[in-house]
């Protein structure tokens, strides 16, 4: 019995809850009438309430600014960065899988025993495409 009154206390306070979170009024929330994002932006950032100039932050700005001319630095990883000039590049080369001929023979296949004429067929000897990792084959194959 204490069990079903704790389960209705409980369903009773989460719905209280909910209810109450629709009441909020948005005007409260959301003003029209306060500052625009370039207002709080040229506030926060030419201030002295930091006790930083607005030369400073321009300073500042500049450093962090990256030059659209100038090239990155190369890293460690640029082998392995795709670009326009490597794309056309394996990176990782094929390992040989050697093309074995097979010839098989004229037959008679089937229920009906249908002849079927001799061909030559292809088929790699290994099951799967095998890859290098970058740099362990260097010759194309």
């Amino acid at each position: 019995m204490s069990l079903r009154i704790w389960i209705k206390s409980g369903v009773a306070a989460v719905l209280a809850c909910s209810v109450t979170g629709c009441t909020t009024n948005t005007e409260d929330l959301l003003t029209h009438n306060g500052p625009s994002m370039m207002e709080v932006w040229n506030h926060q950032t030419s201030g002295s309430a930091n006790g930083t100039s607005s030369q400073q932050v321009l300073d500042a700005r500049q450093a962090l600014r990256r030059s659209l001319v100038e090239p990155l630095t190369p890293s460690h990883s640029v082998p392995y960065t795709r670009t326009a000039r490597n794309e056309i590049d394996r990176q990782f080369h094929r390992l040989p899988n050697p093309d074995l001929l097979m010839y098989v023979f004229p037959h008679r296949a089937g229920a009906e025993a249908v002849p079927v004429p001799g061909y030559t067929t292809v088929f790699p000897m290994h099951q799967r495409v095998q890859y290098a990792m970058p740099g362990e084959r260097l010759e194309d194959y």
